[in-house]
């Protein structure tokens, strides 16, 4: 079993990351631990991560560590939350749920493209400190102004942040063998011309790679991202999801999730313009067909 495998001490990790913060001091800290830990793993991956390196930027032993952590899984948990910290959610007043889950998935992507390693710290039993639960019940709070049912919000904000973190793990998996063999991911598909002749058994291939369609590779992240999100808005559309109302008589956009104002008389809106309406009426008829 390597370092990498050796899962956290739960109760230890829980009380590491919500314990009260430690109060700085001149030498070795907490604080000043995980941050050096953080700089190893970004420059040489969470694979190279160790005490030993962490210790060797102080200009200590190993062992001095231990009294501020037990071992590395404690510390890669205070890392993912510590980067968490790095990028705080910023108030969504005003924003309806797709541009609020837009917002907090550009955010996550800029995370992961900050520290590559990050990915490669996820998992199932992955404890949650403060940061990270702050921007993980944001993505909540946005994605509950669609209407869905409770169930399907959760379900909903995991699906987006399920599919930033598998780009994300695309894109650094990419980037680490170029850095490893110097060799661009480009480069190294255009020299592989023994391949390429050996494909011309495959029709709707060749068809799709003569009429262009691998001329200029859409952005993975961006084209994704859209989709994901349609899929969203169709789940909303299906279901005829009513706008959550506020207690001013306001709510959102059934169609573009836009706030309404609540301002208007007799029956409550559903819309925040008619184009919305023909749009979410278009979207029902073609489900239906």
């Amino acid at each position: 079993m390597t370092e990498e495998d050796v899962q956290p001490d739960p109760e230890r990790a829980i009380e590491l990351l919500w314990g009260a913060p430690e109060p700085e001091r001149p030498g070795l800290s907490l604080g000043r631990i995980v941050t050096a830990a953080v700089e190893v793993a970004d420059a040489e991956g969470l694979a190279a991560l160790s005490m030993r390196k962490v210790a060797e930027r102080f200009g200590t032993t190993t062992m001095s560590l231990y009294r501020y952590v037990p071992g590395k899984a404690e510390l890669v948990e205070l890392m993912r939350d510590a980067v968490y910290g790095e990028f705080p959610v910023q108030p969504a007043d005003g924003l309806g749920w797709r541009e609020g889950l837009e917002r907090w998935a550009r955010l996550a992507w800029e995370r992961y493209r900050r520290h590559p390693w990050l990915v490669h710290s996820a998992g199932t039993r992955r404890l949650p400190g403060p940061n990270i639960m702050t921007g993980y019940d944001h993505a909540l709070d946005v994605a509950a102004r669609s209407g869905l049912a409770p169930a399907q919000v959760i379900a909903v904000v995991n699906l987006v942040g399920g599919f930033v973190e598998s780009v994300a793990r695309q894109a650094g998996e990419t980037a680490e063998l170029q850095r490893r063999t110097g060799v661009s991911h480009e480069r190294w598909w255009s020299e592989r011309e023994s391949l390429f002749e050996r494909l011309d058994a495959y029709p709707a291939l060749e068809r799709l790679w003569k009429e262009g369609g691998m001329d200029t590779p859409l952005d993975p992240f961006e084209f994704g991202l859209q989709r994901t999100l349609d899929g969203v808005q169709a789940l909303i559309d299906s279901q005829g999801s009513e706008v959550i109302r506020d207690e001013n008589g306001g709510g959102e956009c059934a169609a573009c999730g836009k706030l309404l104002d609540g301002g208007g008389r007799g029956r409550p809106r559903a819309y925040c313009s008619r184009a919305c309406q023909q749009r979410a009426y278009r979207r029902r008829q073609a489900h239906a067909d």
